[in-house]
């Protein structure tokens, strides 16, 4: 939501690579008359034969046509050699919800890669990111020898990262990185010292515990200007007599465990423009070694245990864009120094023991796009904050994040001046009074959460015009009235919507078609019933499914037990439900979640189902 990771890749990274995208692109996009090589064409078809692939995406992948002219497949203008390779899953795996959902799962190939590929001699670019193969990376990859962009991230692969990658010596571009939790390893990195193009090199995610000298090799690598190595459990930072990162522009050593300090060598990269170090354990002042660092535009050293104040020379960075400071101990105040950095688009300063006295400076910073002040104990009435930061920043302000800053008194019509709000989050205060109409004016909402607040009154209709919202959460607080099919007409996109604990009663027709797809769906204390809710059987792609206490007088009608098979949550419990369970879900939740189900407090009968066992 408010720093997302590709924010976070090296601008000058992305200039390098900026050309190469713009010819894959008006390549990918053009009809070629070029003929493709025939026995390339049959290397390929021995490679889709060894994979499934459930959204039939490698459709156009047949015996006859120009296979220049196939999916993913970019060939040479003049000899017709397949040059490029775009398999990776355009999902986000985390699209939605915040773990991997159905359109991600569901275009995921799987199977086995297998050795026919050795056949594009001229493959230079290969991106296989996204799928779910299984096994180890196979080690012939090391035997493409023209290639100079390879991303495996997040294709399902496992065991340990081959030591052949060595071999590819033009490489430019090498991305591993694996946030799904399967298990990538590499017990040495002696191999990289072969990849001297090597530009841009992302292990995030793969265990690099006993690569003891990983520092060493990678500052031997002239050419390097991005590097990632968030969450390969690294500890500690090793010293650096000879600092080599000359080119390096951006350093990610994210979710490791580092402690105390922050190593000296760190601070001699003054080419940094993008620096994170964010959830380690380092303590105490804040790094003076910053001071000199004045070429970063991204600094993130949240969630560590800095414990001293934040000093002002940090606000004369002014070429600074995203600044995370959150989730530590700073202590004092955000002075009005803030207001110097003008180049500000995000920050983050939530979480911490901080004093804002500086909202007014804050509203001055015209460039700001996202401000996340979560967990300061801010104190005032939601107006007050809302007329500090009504400067320049009210017209292009995206997400404003207030959760859990012990806000007050009524929600004002002065967030119409925020025109361009996308997330607004101001959960777990103390605000009350009615849903203001204004925010039916900010029509680029696509994330509400007004949760755990003192709201009262009706909800209102006009969020059935907020056309882009896909997140919607109101529950816990003191709303009531009848919600009916107008609430939802145009809202197309919503995908998470959270309302529990309120007094609301649903007055749908019996054959309702919602226009939306919800992934999380939660009515806790609603009035849905007395009948079953005939709208939840078109819901097919639920995770999250909570209708208890909600009136509901029936049976379970058959079609309910043949809905998702993803969801990690279903609580049916404090109704009149009767009748037997005809069936329990086969669950596949996502990885790393177990199914819970609870049906307690109804009127069952009968034998229980097996049960599946991850239930």
């Amino acid at each position: 939501m408010v720093m997302d990771n590709s924010k976070k890749l090296g601008t000058i990274v992305f200039l390098e690579l900026f050309c190469l995208g713009c010819l894959v692109i008006s390549i990918c996009n053009a009809i070629t008359d070029v003929a493709c090589i025939e026995s390339e064409r049959q290397a390929l078809l021995r490679f889709k034969r060894n994979l499934t692939d459930p959204s039939d995406q490698l459709a156009s992948w047949s015996n006859g046509g120009n296979c220049c002219d196939w999916t993913g497949l970019v060939c040479d203008n003049l000899t017709g050699h397949v040059i490029e390779l775009h398999l990776g899953n355009l999902h986000n795996p985390t699209e939605d919800t915040g773990f991997p959902g159905e359109p991600f799962e569901r275009s995921r190939l799987s199977g086995k890669v297998v050795s026919s590929l050795l056949d594009l001699k001229h493959l230079q670019y290969l991106d296989l990111s996204g799928n779910n193969f299984g096994g180890q990376i196979p080690g012939f990859l090391g035997s493409l020898h023209n290639l100079r962009y390879l991303n495996l991230s997040n294709a399902g692969f496992e065991g340990l990262v081959p030591p052949q990658l060595g071999n590819l010596t033009h490489l430019q571009y090498l991305d591993l990185h694996d946030t799904l939790s399967t298990y990538l390893y590499a017990e040495n990195l002696q191999w990289l010292t072969y990849l001297t193009k090597l530009k841009s090199l992302d292990l995030s995610g793969v265990t690099l515990s006993k690569a003891s000298h990983w520092l060493e090799v990678t500052n031997a690598l002239p050419s390097l200007i991005a590097l990632s190595l968030s969450n390969c459990d690294l500890d500690p930072v090793p010293p650096l007599k000879n600092v080599n990162f000359s080119s390096l522009g951006a350093l990610d050593l994210s979710y490791n465990t580092f402690s105390n300090s922050i190593s000296s060598w760190i601070f001699t990269l003054t080419s940094l423009v993008s620096l994170d170090l964010s959830h380690n354990s380092f303590q105490g002042q804040f790094p003076d070694g910053l001071r000199n660092m004045t070429s970063l535009t991204y600094l993130s050293l949240s969630s560590n245990g800095f414990n001293s104040s934040i000093p002002n020379w940090l606000y004369s960075l002014n070429h600074l864009q995203h600044l995370n400071l959150g989730s530590n101990n700073f202590q004092g105040t955000i002075s009005e120094g803030v207001g110097n950095l003008t180049s500000a688009i995000s920050l983050v300063f939530a979480y911490n023991k901080l004093e804002v006295a500086a909202l007014r400076s804050l509203g001055k910073l015209c460039s700001l796009r996202i401000l996340v002040l979560s967990g300061l104990k801010l104190s005032q009435d939601i107006s007050d904050v809302l007329k500090s930061l009504s400067g320049c920043l009210s017209d292009r302000l995206e997400s404003l994040i207030l959760v859990n800053c012990q806000l007050s008194g009524h929600m004002s019509n002065q967030l119409e001046q925020f025109k361009n709000l996308v997330d607004l989050y101001i959960t777990n205060n103390s605000i009350s009074g009615p849903i203001p109409d204004s925010l039916r004016t900010l029509t680029s909402l696509r994330e509400v959460d007004l949760s755990e607040n003192r709201l009262n009154g009706s909800f209102p209709e006009w969020f059935g015009q907020l056309r882009k919202l896909e997140v919607l959460w109101i529950g816990k607080n003191m709303l009531e009235g009848v919600v009916s099919e107008a609430h939802f007409s145009n809202v197309t996109t919503l995908r998470l919507l959270q309302a529990s604990g309120n007094r609301l009663s649903l007055k749908v027709s019996p054959d309702w078609v919602p226009p939306f797809q919800l992934s999380v769906i939660a009515l806790s204390s609603w009035n849905l019933g007395p009948r079953f809710p005939n709208w939840l059987r078109y819901q097919k792609d639920f995770l999250f499914l909570d209708i208890s206490v909600a009136g509901i007088i029936d049976t379970i009608p058959d079609w309910f037990w043949n809905l998702s098979s993803q969801f990690f949550y279903m609580n049916l419990s404090h109704n009149q439900i009767q009748g037997r369970v005809a069936g329990i879900l086969n669950t596949n939740p996502p990885l790393g979640y177990a199914s819970s189900i609870d049906l307690s407090s109804n009127f069952f009968q009968g034998p229980l189902p097996c049960l599946p066992s991850n239930v």
